[in-house]
């Protein structure tokens, strides 16, 4: 183990964000009152450059007067290779309560990004005298972004979250699909007459969460774009939830109830870890560094495994 210890993540449910355009005041009510644990309000793609100003003070009003729970509040603002983003948080800081936790990046590609994002946050809090410093997410959309992944995610203290969206990323890399995320036709290998499908998208994620876990932020996975697969949903929520992300984007209602359903751990399983924990209590009692649980050895490295279940159980619980 190196001496210098992982940070640890913010301890916060994240296992659906749910995302809904700026320029649709009307759905912000049922968003709030949904199953995700975080609420995207969207500036960027869903919403049409003569929408912009429009959905900005949607967005203001809303974080003062919709009653979104305990829930993260974050608004996704434009890219910075638009004249956009200045003006979502310069309005969104200058204006919206302190019910606002948090700002969605997009198409990060280097720390450059993150640093001009956060001088602008940081000058206007200080001028507007906000108390409650706003938090960063950002996606990972580019050839770029995945190049610079973990100098990314050292950029700020304020990052607390990064999610890779697959649609510009596959674009920015030339990828041969108009798929957003799942499993792709044509990437499969052939064996004895038969195709055998692997993951396009798993390299990325795995780096993603190597330098999210290196620096204390959370790993999500982006969107799945066909909401009429429930199944196709599930295998890759499953594939990332094995991988180490702590939850996944819904972009219909229909997503949350799955994203939910995968990134909770199940009642066995909380009780299997809690099994593990107390058999290495009394492995260590007994002054033995591991033992055997179901046939299986367990060691240190299995109680870090357990404690990971255990106090995600707890936190959602407590959520």
């Amino acid at each position: 183990m190196s001496f210098k210890i992982q940070p640890t993540p913010v301890a916060r449910a994240n296992r659906c964000q749910l995302f809904g355009p700026g320029s649709r005041p009307a759905i912000f009510e049922k968003m709030a009152t949904s199953a995700a644990d975080v609420i995207n309000l969207d500036l960027e793609d869903s919403v049409a450059p003569s929408d912009k100003d429009s959905a900005r003070r949607n967005i203001i009003q809303a974080i003062d007067d919709i009653d979104w729970g305990n829930k993260t509040l974050s608004v996704r603002i434009n890219g910075l290779d638009t004249p956009f983003w200045y003006r979502d948080v310069v309005d969104l800081l200058e204006n919206a309560s302190d019910r606002l936790d948090q700002i969605m990046i997009p198409k990060v590609g280097c720390a450059a990004d993150i640093y001009a994002v956060d001088a602008l946050v940081t000058a206007i809090e200080r001028a507007k005298g906000r108390t409650k410093p706003i938090s960063f997410e950002v996606i990972i959309e580019s050839a770029a972004g995945i190049a610079h992944v973990e100098e990314i995610a050292a950029a700020s203290p304020r990052l607390q979250a990064m999610s890779l969206g697959a649609a510009d990323f596959a674009a920015s890399m030339g990828m041969a699909t108009t798929g957003i995320g799942g499993t792709q036709e044509n990437y499969y290998m052939y064996r004895d007459g038969v195709k055998h499908w692997s993951d396009p998208w798993h390299w990325a994620q795995a780096a993603i969460v190597a330098a999210c876990r290196t620096h204390g932020v959370l790993p999500v996975d982006g969107p799945f774009g066909d909401f009429s697969d429930d199944d196709g949903f599930r295998a890759q929520a499953r594939r990332s939830a094995t991988l180490g992300m702590v939850g996944k984007w819904a972009i219909h209602p229909k997503q949350i109830a799955l994203a939910n359903e995968v990134f909770t751990p199940s009642n066995e399983a909380v009780a299997e870890a809690r099994e593990i924990l107390q058999a290495m209590e009394t492995a260590k009692a007994n002054g033995e560094g591991a033992t055997v649980y179901k046939g299986r050895l367990v060691d240190i490295a299995s109680i870090k495994q357990a404690e990971v279940i255990v106090k995600q159980a707890e936190m959602i619980a407590n959520a």
